[in-house]
């Protein structure tokens, strides 16, 4: 079941990507990404007064109940990771072509299955080990073919902003496993709509901080903010990318490397975006890439299911 849910969630990424490379194609960065945590807020926050009201009863698994301080404390550093990442990783969305940054964002599993193994002592079968190393090595090819476009890996700062927002992301994923394992193994055991609903909340005021103090006064010497539906749309599938996530995570069997690896295949809706949406270039050579990635995914599939 949970393998199924990642897949599903690896779906919903790929569409919340393409509305972000829409959404930011010579518009405002800080704008939108605090517009994206606003509306994230917005959807969580009804939830959250109707469980304090008894309104979404415990049994329902919709139910946020109210985190003591600690969990305050585990969940503010899991929204200053991911906001760190996304900050990062939206100006470097806005600079580089989709078919770009999909297969670096694909490294992450990469980072998140060392400190899998390290961390949480996770163990890979044959196949799956097959799955990562074919993901890997297409993920390599992929970043070869965006050369071809001109944009040199070395020397461009955008590149450097998407690894580092890849970093942040891979350290999320493991802090993710952490937050959701059962106390009994070790982990935090905090109930998977919390730390959605009370990261995202974060988010917003920590994004509302930097839109005032940073953006607002230099506004005028910027990239002007215009307002597209596709804004919208990001919060939309990343509520429910992540919701999916967060249920697979709770799973007493779920792998974190194995769950990260395939929401990487968010590459495939996002690739395929790029080609028919943005007319983007050299999708030849990174269509062969990209069967690639998919045979690591099926690699996956059966090592999961054998």
């Amino acid at each position: 079941m949970w393998i199924t849910l990642a897949f599903l969630s690896a779906a919903l990424l790929g569409f919340y990507d393409t509305f972000k490379k829409h959404s930011l194609r010579d518009n405002a960065v800080i704008p939108i990404l605090f517009l994206n945590t606003l509306f994230c807020a917005l959807i969580f926050t009804p939830v959250i007064i109707a469980s304090a009201a008894g309104v979404v009863e415990p049994s329902s698994g919709w139910h946020i109940p109210p985190p003591e301080w600690h969990t305050h404390r585990y969940i503010l550093v899991k929204a200053l990771i991911v906001l760190s990442s996304w900050i990062s990783g939206y100006y470097a969305m806005k600079q580089l072509p989709l078919t770009i940054v999909g297969p670096i964002n694909a490294t992450r599993p990469v980072m998140t299955i060392v400190g899998a193994l390290l961390i949480f002592g996770e163990e890979l079968n044959t196949w799956q080990w097959a799955g990562v190393a074919i993901a890997v090595a297409s993920f390599y090819f992929m970043s070869r073919s965006g050369r071809r476009e001109g944009i040199s890996f070395s020397h461009n700062r955008w590149i450097y902003f998407l690894v580092g927002a890849a970093i942040l992301g891979a350290a999320s994923g493991l802090y993710d496993k952490y937050l959701m394992s059962p106390a009994e193994t070790g982990g935090a055991g905090l109930n998977k709509m919390a730390v959605q609903s009370w990261y995202n909340i974060y988010q917003c005021i920590m994004m509302g901080v930097v839109m005032v103090v940073i953006w607002w006064p230099q506004r005028s010497a910027s990239t002007p903010f215009e307002w597209r539906w596709s804004i919208l749309f990001i919060s939309l599938f990343l509520t429910a990318a992540d919701f999916v996530y967060f249920y697979a995570l709770t799973f007493p069997d779920a792998m974190i490397a194995v769950v990260s690896m395939v929401r990487r295949g968010s590459v495939v809706v996002s690739f395929l975006c790029g080609a028919l949406m943005f007319k983007e270039k050299n999708l030849r050579s990174k269509t062969v890439d990209l069967l690639l990635v998919l045979a690591g995914l099926a690699c996956l599939w059966i090592g999961t299911h054998g």
